[in-house]
């Protein structure tokens, strides 16, 4: 029988009382399907507006999305304090089914923190974590290892390594993973390399051992097309049913009903490759009626010129919004790239 934390007034005093059960690690995290890399939405004061962020939680959970990521960069982390993310963690718990994976972020500077880090959100209740490299530091191939190998062997929690060599100079290789094969709580990939072959490497490489989301939504349908086992979705904070629809109908085998949705999508999904891509993604779920535009500085919302390009670009979308079918109910075949 797995242990039953009850979290009761925890957190009370910021979000007002309830009493969260968390299960540990009752939750079903298979590392496949999607997973929103949730927003944190804040009100005028900067404090977070946990009513909205229910709203955009419910919204993704009867899209069918199969687990959520907490502390991630659409999530503002670096503007969160620990207790915050504690706060989100308790919240999210007491707010979604007991067998919905919640993924805490890990991106931290020291390997002490990203310890400590990694033990505070099992001892809390988190069902698996998302590991970057060293963050500020630009470790080379040795010292990342050992960061990773470091995190793993503190927790037993499941653990997807974060690899995006684009924003964050780290490439972690094949050999690295190759290396990481004897530490059987990591588990999955978030591809970020934005080369398509990755997933194919990896697959050849590795067969089945690690599973491959794709972490760039731009090339979601040609990740899983290749055989990518899941999306961490970014527009999914917008756009729930889509993103899911997408990732559904894919796995069944009807690419060209995916194809569809995603060439419709695509101008949209260009929101996650920028810079400003809180601000943008934001804005996107303000006008969907799942989120709020405000950001925690230095952040600021967008304006001018820059503001009707993207809200063109939203409107755009929903003035052609695609009709869906009932995508929670297909039938998935073994590997859509063999579909």
């Amino acid at each position: 029988m797995h242990k039953l934390l009850i979290h009761e007034n925890s957190v009370n005093n910021r979000i007002g009382k309830f009493t969260c059960l968390t299960y540990i690690n009752m939750a079903n995290l298979t590392w496949k399907g999607v997973y929103p890399a949730l927003l944190t939405p804040f009100k005028q004061d900067d404090s977070i507006d946990f009513e909205v962020y229910n709203k955009n939680l419910q919204a993704q959970i009867g899209a069918g999305i199969d687990g959520i990521i907490l502390g991630g960069s659409l999530g503002e982390a670096s503007s969160l304090s620990n207790e915050e993310k504690k706060d989100l963690l308790f919240y999210s718990k007491a707010n979604i089914p007991s067998d919905l994976p919640v993924i805490i972020n890990i991106a931290e500077q020291t390997t002490k923190a990203a310890i400590a880090l990694a033990q505070d959100s099992e001892k809390n209740g988190a069902d698996g974590l998302m590991l970057l490299p060293p963050m500020r530091y630009f470790a080379d191939s040795h010292e990342t290892l050992e960061y990773f190998k470091a995190v793993a062997s503190s927790t037993s929690l499941p653990i997807m390594i974060y690899n995006n060599p684009v924003d964050y100079k780290i490439h972690v290789t094949l050999d690295m993973f190759e290396a990481m094969m004897p530490f059987k709580n990591i588990l999955a990939v978030k591809e970020s390399t934005r080369d398509i072959s990755n997933v194919t490497r990896m697959i050849n490489r590795f067969g089945d051992r690690f599973s491959i989301l794709c972490g760039v939504d731009t090339l979601a349908m040609e990740s899983l097309c290749m055989g990518a086992h899941g999306w961490v979705a970014g527009l999914v904070d917008a756009f729930p049913r889509e993103t899911v629809a997408i990732y559904k109908l894919v796995k069944a085998g009807q690419i060209q009903d995916a194809l569809t949705i995603y060439r419709w999508f695509l101008p949209v999904l260009e929101l996650d490759i920028h810079p400003k891509l809180v601000q943008y993604i934001k804005l996107a779920a303000t006008h969907t009626g799942i989120g709020s535009s405000h950001v925690r500085a230095p952040r600021l919302p967008i304006e001018g010129v820059e503001l009707k390009r993207v809200t063109s670009i939203i409107e755009t979308a929903l003035a052609n919004r695609p009709r869906l079918t009932d995508y929670l109910n297909l039938k998935q075949t073994t590997d859509a790239a063999r579909a």
